[in-house]
């Protein structure tokens, strides 16, 4: 193995940690049925989980990217080089 495999195979490693990471931090779309049994939502809980929510989509949306544009690279890379 090169050293350019390992160093693609750390960055990729990184990404995937990165991706899990963001998604397990994201609430589901149920969280909202907490109200209807009792829980009291302020209007500063909203806003701050919805943007909190929306940061963390828009970074999911990134790092898959940068993901799938990497997975394509190395594949590129690796089947020219040898």
């Amino acid at each position: 193995m090169g050293v350019v495999e390992v160093i693609f195979g750390i960055i990729l490693l990184v990404f995937s940690i990165a991706i899990i990471l963001v998604v397990l931090l994201q609430e589901g779309h149920q969280q909202n049925i907490g109200a209807v049994m009792g829980g009291a939502d302020t209007f500063l809980s909203k806003n701050k989980s919805r943007s909190i929510d929306a940061f963390l989509a828009r970074w999911t949306k990134f790092i898959a990217l940068g993901f799938f544009a990497l997975v394509i690279a190395i594949n590129i890379i690796m089947y020219f080089t040898k």
